[in-house]
């Protein structure tokens, strides 16, 4: 399959595309590493966070590339070339034509928001796999699934680079896909990842406090989120907002097409009703008022904050044709966990045992009280959690306070450290524990090794308490300076239950 370079470079929006010289065959993917270009490969240097794929033009001019995209003039030697505006926005585009745009071949919904993206990702899937008799893709920061494979993911990675979203897409309609669902992380939506993607409907979550580091203010980590609406199918998609949210009054102003809300205590277009919690699951029912419609929805997953999360998917299913309600109620009931979402690990022991990703102040602060929910009566509530290095920092003070508040126990450790001290990471967020009044050595503890933390949670657990252990959910790795540890909490949790401490990280010698 081959495409003239000229051709590819008439997928670029208006004003991307500054000049060019030349023409070529491309005759293999788009790619902005050198290391992944195939020969007659169409390179396209970006600078990115820690590199700039200027410096790597002329490994791709040996490897074999046809053509080259640049943001600055760089020797060629006599390779056609391109220059555009921003090399981020264009990779994209140019990725989506050289697969023959697989987007338009798909129906497509996006879901994004600080919190709830995956659980709503994974329930919107398996509905859609309920409408199109199996024929329904997923992409997410836990699996993707392609039709005739899927694969796991659990690595420190957001939202795939655009080549490789174009590629898993034209996969999917290869392997006869007629929807899918794609997780939108704001990291993937600020850099263009997304781009040459059209959605029918878009999913928000929520906007909370969240990866300021990178965005730098509330702003733009907002800003990146409002990105997902713009790859609405002009005058058709349907934009999915939660009506509980503080931001979605802004966001409304901000969106010119059609907009539909979902909460559980709010006047929105669906809301939940009659909600009843038990070990079992949740039972409620999703209300459309100006509809009539009427779904008895029970899910297997717990607390509220999974009802809001049923209701996007609910609420984003009704956008598409084909979708029935015994689809969307059979399909919520399909799912039985969401790894490492408040997903239970038993080992025979008298009390609950819970993973969770809840890496936020408003993740954590839901899933403490979904876990408080789950404590019998004179029970007690065990939290283990650490906040990530190199990362906003602010959460170091506000997560520790959210837990003296809601958790009976506390105890402090690590979650991915990177290259900072985690003894200092550690001691922030006891200075925060003790503002909020908790008291260290009773109310709260310090364990850097995350492995004895679990073990620690586990000795202290009574019969009827509930022991959780957030931050790191699906993770397969832990970072410690630059090097990521093989480290599950899943794994770490079920070996303390058994009265072990796994000694994978390098703070198990310590």
């Amino acid at each position: 399959m081959g495409k003239q370079f000229s051709h590819l470079l008439q997928a670029l929006p208006q004003g991307l595309l500054l000049r060019s010289d030349g023409d070529a065959t491309v005759g293999a993917p788009v790619e902005e590493d050198n290391r992944l270009l195939r020969p007659g490969g169409l390179f396209v240097a970006r600078k990115g966070l820690v590199a700039d794929g200027h410096d790597f033009v002329q490994q791709a001019i040996a490897a074999g590339a046809a053509a080259l995209v640049l943001e600055r003039d760089v020797d060629s030697g006599g390779i056609p070339r391109a220059l555009v505006g921003d090399a981020a926005e264009a990779l994209g585009y140019l990725a989506a034509a050289w697969h023959d745009n697989p987007a338009s071949k798909l129906r497509l919904i996006g879901v994004s928001g600080t919190n709830g993206k995956t659980t709503t990702a994974t329930l919107l899937h398996r509905i859609l796999q309920r409408a199109s008799d199996g024929r329904a893709g997923l992409i997410s920061t836990v699996a993707a699934d392609l039709g005739s494979s899927r694969a796991d993911t659990g690595l420190h990675v957001t939202t795939p680079g655009a080549p490789q979203v174009q590629a898993l897409l034209a996969q999917m309609v290869a392997n006869g896909l007629t929807h899918a669902v794609l997780e939108m992380t704001s990291h993937g939506l600020a850099q263009g990842r997304l781009n040459g993607v059209t959605l029918a409907a878009a999913v928000l979550t929520n906007v909370t406090h969240e990866h300021l580091d990178f965005h730098g203010d509330f702003g733009a980590y907002r800003a990146a989120k409002m990105r997902m609406f713009g790859l609405l199918a002009p005058g058709q998609g349907v934009a999915l907002l939660n009506a509980e949210e503080e931001q979605t009054a802004w966001l409304m102003r901000q969106l010119s097409g059609r907009v539909v809300t979902f909460g559980i205590d709010s006047d929105a277009d669906l809301r939940a009703e009659g909600i009843r919690h038990s070990p079992r699951g949740t039972r409620f029912t999703a209300v459309g008022p100006a509809t009539g419609r009427s779904l008895d929805i029970t899910t297997r997953l717990a607390g509220d904050f999974n009802v809001s999360n049923s209701l996007a998917a609910a609420a984003a299913a009704m956008q598409i044709a084909e979708v029935r309600d015994a689809h969307i109620v059979k399909g919520i009931a399909d799912v039985a966990s969401i790894p490492g979402r408040m997903e239970r690990v038993v080992a025979g022991q008298e009390f609950t045992a819970l993973v969770d990703f809840a890496h936020t102040p408003d993740a954590l602060e839901k899933a403490l009280r979904a876990g408080r929910a789950l404590v019998a009566p004179r029970g007690r509530l065990i939290v283990a959690f650490g906040c990530a290095g190199l990362r906003d920092q602010e959460k170091r003070r506000l997560m520790p306070a959210i837990a003296a508040r809601l958790a009976d126990v506390s105890i402090l450790t690590a979650e991915d450290p990177r290259s900072e001290s985690l003894d200092a990471i550690l001691a922030t967020m006891a200075e925060a524990c003790s503002a909020a009044g908790a008291v260290e050595g009773q109310s709260f503890l310090r364990e850097p090794d995350r492995a004895r933390a679990l073990l620690r949670a586990c000795q202290l657990a009574r019969a009827g308490d509930v022991v959780m252990a957030c931050g790191k959910g699906h993770e397969q790795s832990m970072c410690f300076g630059e090097t990521e540890y093989p480290w599950d909490d899943r794994h770490a949790l079920r070996a303390a239950l058994d009265g072990r401490a796994l000694t994978s990280l390098p703070t198990a010698s310590s």
